[in-house]
């Protein structure tokens, strides 16, 4: 199975295909300093093969890669990934005064 991860800016989300088919999304909405997450989703026949997580991830590694915008986490599902990856923790608070 091929996976390929897309950053679809003209739609504002990042999404995942498995062999040419679309089987999840991330929306993303970015402001000056920070990034939001408002929602993921996964086509209901793709569900339980963790292509939400592989996509959080993606999506997390390139923010953090390619801007110093802190990650608003504002999906449940996401909140739940930032929870089980405390190492990942200072995306939520870069950029900002502390």
């Amino acid at each position: 199975m091929a996976h390929e991860f897309r950053d679809e800016t003209d739609r504002d989300r990042y999404a995942m295909y498995v062999d040419g088919e679309l089987v999840s999304v991330l929306d993303r909405r970015a402001t000056d300093d920070a990034v939001s997450f408002p929602h993921t989703y996964t086509v209901p026949s793709h569900r339980g093969h963790g292509y939400a997580a592989q996509l959080v991830e993606h999506a997390v590694a390139d923010v953090e890669a390619r801007t110093t915008k802190r990650i608003v986490p504002m999906c449940w599902f996401v909140g739940k990934w930032f929870d089980e990856h405390p190492d990942k923790a200072h995306l939520l608070s870069r950029g900002t005064a502390d």
